[in-house]
Order: structure tokens, then sequence, then C-alpha cells
């Protein structure tokens, strides 16, 4: 049986770790019939990008990197697409994986669609309804490029019939007539994996930090929407520190360097504060291990990141959602995510009614576990199909 070729193109850190769950679901069960290669944009350059980086994770290294590095929406973009028109045309695969909603999945998809080789997105049909997001766009357009669309919740899917999407498409799938899926999230399937290694491989993180097993929150801030907008970042922040010390609960912050330099250049006195207060950790960025293991073993997450959010869910900790909308709604709907926005009443609010409330319930939203097996499979069955 001759080998499905597939290219993963990824643009940054959390889609390496995307994509390594299709890698490794391909290295375990399909090593036989299919075969990949990974093409880093170079979207974001984040010094976590090393041989450590690869090793530790058990995560396959990119195979080109066309090293674009970050510019304005336009330019950038435009740079990934005549990169990646370039080595898809040479490749020649059957098919192109595109995960998320970043500028490298929009490239990926024009530059693959319009030389008709198949798109095939993983987390489509997620929607914020604010397209003045630059995600948002980027969402809505790769999906409407794509050939499969495997989408990670019940309220993403619907989404896609919403837009038009149909459900009982036949095979042979194509751009005009695709197959839309409800999958589940291969970031639960990592979560399962990587949370096994953070505990062999960064047990004593803790102790250096100083923190008791659930008995920490973890807070991370990285959108624009709150470190472009000087004012809202210094409530938040002001906010979290005020409940640091009145409930006397130590804060974890890992900052992200966008957060850092806002801090250090125009916020320096807060800053000052946050790093003096007894109840606040203000670290570095942290490593996907150490991040797993803040998280299993926090008591409770704030943060304005997608995909904590959802790690958040995985290992059943409460959220406050430091935005005004979420992707991931079906969090919000179960009540163990509240979306707080930069409202120092809400924030306050709700942080209390979280540490004082023990019953939550944390359904299975994002599948069992093996999604990418299901996904790897789809895409086998549909080439067989052609």
């Amino acid at each position: 049986m001759p080998y499905l070729k597939l290219i993963n193109i990824v643009g940054a850190r959390p889609q390496f770790i995307k994509a390594s769950a299709i890698s490794r679901a391909i290295r375990l069960h399909f090593s036989d019939r299919i075969t990949e290669k990974i093409l880093h944009t170079g979207q974001h350059y984040d010094k976590e990008l090393s041989d450590v980086f690869f090793d530790e994770l058990e995560i396959h290294k990119p195979d080109y990197n066309l090293g674009v590095g970050s510019s304005k929406h336009g330019r950038q973009t435009s740079m990934m697409i005549a990169g990646i028109e370039e080595i898809v045309l040479d490749e020649k695969p059957d098919c192109v994986l595109l995960y998320g909603d970043t500028n490298s999945t929009l490239a990926g998809a024009i530059a693959s669609a319009k030389l008709h080789f198949p798109v095939i997105h993983i987390e489509a049909g997620l929607r914020s309804f604010n397209k003045t997001m630059p995600e948002e766009l980027n969402r809505i357009m790769s999906d409407h490029s794509s050939t499969l669309l495997f989408a990670p919740t019940n309220s993403a899917f619907k989404n896609l019939v919403r837009e038009g999407f149909r459900p009982e498409n036949s095979p042979p799938y194509s751009i005009d007539n695709p197959k839309i899926y409800l999958t589940g999230d291969i970031m639960f399937d990592n979560a399962l994996f990587f949370a096994e290694l953070a505990e062999k491989k960064k047990f004593s993180f803790l102790e250096s930090l100083s923190v008791e097993r659930d008995n920490f929150i973890l807070v991370t801030i990285h959108r624009e929407i709150n470190t472009d907008d000087i004012s809202r970042l210094e409530v938040i922040l002001k906010t979290l520190k005020s409940i640091a010390e009145t409930n006397g609960m130590t804060f974890v912050m890992p900052l992200h360097p966008r957060t850092s330099i806002i801090l250090k250049n125009k916020l320096n006195s807060l800053f000052g504060e946050l790093i003096s207060c007894k109840q606040i950790r203000i670290i570095p960025p942290v490593s996907y291990l150490e991040m797993i293991l803040l998280e299993k073993t926090s008591r409770m997450i704030i943060t304005d990141s997608g995909g904590v959010q959802k790690e958040s869910h995985f290992f059943r900790k409460p959220c406050l959602v430091l935005r005004a909308e979420t992707e991931w709604v079906e969090l919000v709907s179960n009540g163990t995510a509240v979306l707080v926005d930069a409202d120092p009443v809400k924030i306050r609010s709700e942080f209390d009614r979280f540490l004082n409330c023990s019953n939550f319930n944390y359904p299975g939203f994002y599948g069992d576990g093996r999604t990418a097996e299901f996904i790897l499979n789809e895409i086998l069955m549909m080439f067989e199909c052609s």
C-alpha cells in the first residue's frame, strides 16, 4: 500500500505541541501508511524551540523553517504564502494539515487551496463572534478553504452548520464538497500524555517556587487586548494584587515577554509592587511541561489564553477568563469558567465564589484522548474513497 504524504504547517510553539499529537499517532499507529513533513513558518521566534524543547517533549523537529519572523499582518502572511507555495509544489503532498487560527494557518490555507492541495483544518468551527480579532478572520477563512474540517466541540460543529457546511455530504470530498466532523480535541490527547511526562521530568519545579499543590493560583496574561491597553492591564493586575494580599493565597504569574515589556516600560511602579508582594511569584516564561505541571497542581486558573482555558478543564480547575468572550463557550455554559473581562468587581466576586465552591462537574467535552487517531483514520478513508 502506498504511503500517504502530509505536511503539517505550524508557526509557533503551541502549534508544534498540537501537531505533536498527530506525529505521535502516526509513529505509534500509522507508520506503515502515512509519512509526514513539518513546515515551520517561523511566525514567532521562540527561544524555547531549541533541541531541548523537541527532545524533552518527544516532538518531531521541523523539516522546513521559513524564518518569516514578526511583521505586520499583511507582510507576514504574504511571505508565508510564498514560502509555503514553493515547498508544497516541491513536496506534492496528498494533503496539508493546519491548526487553529494564526497567520500561519491562514497562509497555509490560501497557498495550498489555490494550488488544489486538499486542506485539513484541525480545531475547525471555533468562533468568538468578534471579527476585530485577527484570529477570528483567520479561523473563518481557513475553514472555508478546507476539504476536511475537524471540530473539537459540539458548539464548533454547530457553527460550521450555521455557516452552510452540510454534515450529510458524501465522498469524494473536495473544497466544494467538504466534510465536517465532531472529533474531540487533540489537546486533550496531549494533556494526558504530557501530564505524565511533566510529573517525571519537572517534579522539583514546584519546590523551586515554594508553592504547595492545590494551594496556589496560576495567572497568565498575554493577549493584545489586555497587554496593549495600559489602563486595562493596570486594572487587572491591581485587582489581582489586592485579592492576593487580602486572601493570603500565593499567585504564580509566568510573565509573557509582551506583558513583561509593557510592565517594565509603562507600568514600572506597579511592576515593582508586584515583585515585592509576598503573595505573588513573578517568574519568567515557563516551558510547556512546567506550564502543564502548574495547571495540574493549581487551585484555580486566571487567564486570557484560549488554550489554558481548555487545559483548566482537562485538569479539573475552575477558571476566570480575562476576556469579554471566548471560543470555548461550553466551559462558560458548564459554569467552570466565567468571563470576568477586566471588571474588578467581577474578578473579585467570581474569585471568591470559585474559591469557596468545590462541587464542580467536568464533562467530557473534548473526547476520549484518542482524537488524533480518529483524524488520521478519516484522512486515510478520504483518499481510499477518492
